[in-house]
C-alpha cells in the first residue's frame, strides 16, 4: 500500500523532470521531491486470539500493595481535610452564636426600656387615679424585718381594707 504523497508525486514528477534531471523551465513553481518519498509502508494484520496469557504470580501482591497505598493516601487526605472542615464549621457556629448574642442583647435592652416605661412613677400614678386607688393608711402597712418573736406578721394578720371588704 503506497502513501498518498508517492501516488500524487508519481504523475507530476515525471512531467516536471527534464532530460537533464532538473526542473523544467516550463514549470517554475514545481516543488522538488520530499525526503523518503520512495519508502512504502505496509500493514499486516496479526491474529493473537490463539495466545493464552500466563498468570503473573507477583501481580496479586502488586495489586494489594497498590490498594493498600491508595487506602493509606486516602486516610492521610481525610486526616488533613477533616480538621480543616471542622474548623470552618466551628467558625460559622461561633459567628452564629455571636449574632444570636447580639440579638438577645438588643431584645434585653428593648425590654428594659419597656419595663422602665411601665414602672415609671408618673404612669403608675395615672393608673392609680383611673382605678381610684389611694395611698395606704399607717395601720395597713406591715414591715417585715424579721425581728418579730411571733413569726412573720404578714402571714399572721389580715390587713384591714377600708370599705369593709
Amino acid at each position: 500500500m503506497a502513501t498518498l504523497a508517492a501516488i500524487w508525486k508519481r504523475g507530476s514528477s515525471l512531467a516536471a523532470v527534464g532530460e537533464r534531471g532538473g526542473i523544467c523551465e516550463s514549470d517554475p513553481y514545481a516543488l522538488r521531491g520530499l525526503p523518503n518519498d520512495g519508502v512504502y509502508f505496509y500493514s499486516k494484520k496479526i491474529d493473537n486470539s490463539r495466545l493464552i496469557r500466563q498468570a503473573d504470580p507477583n501481580a496479586n501482591e502488586e495489586c494489594w500493595s497498590a490498594v493498600g497505598a491508595g487506602a493509606l493516601l486516602l486516610m492521610l487526605g481525610v486526616s488533613i481535610v477533616v480538621p480543616h472542615v471542622a474548623l470552618v464549621r466551628t467558625g460559622y457556629q461561633l459567628e452564629a452564636a455571636k449574632a444570636e448574642r447580639q440579638t438577645l442583647l438588643d431584645q434585653r435592652r428593648e425590654l428594659e426600656v419597656r419595663e422602665a416605661g411601665l414602672l415609671s412613677p408618673g404612669r403608675l400614678n395615672d393608673i392609680a387615679k383611673e382605678r381610684n386607688l389611694s395611698s395606704p393608711l399607717s395601720s395597713q402597712i406591715v414591715h417585715l424585718d424579721g425581728q418579730n418573736p411571733q413569726g412573720n406578721l404578714a402571714s399572721n394578720q389580715t390587713p384591714t381594707v377600708p370599705g369593709g371588704r
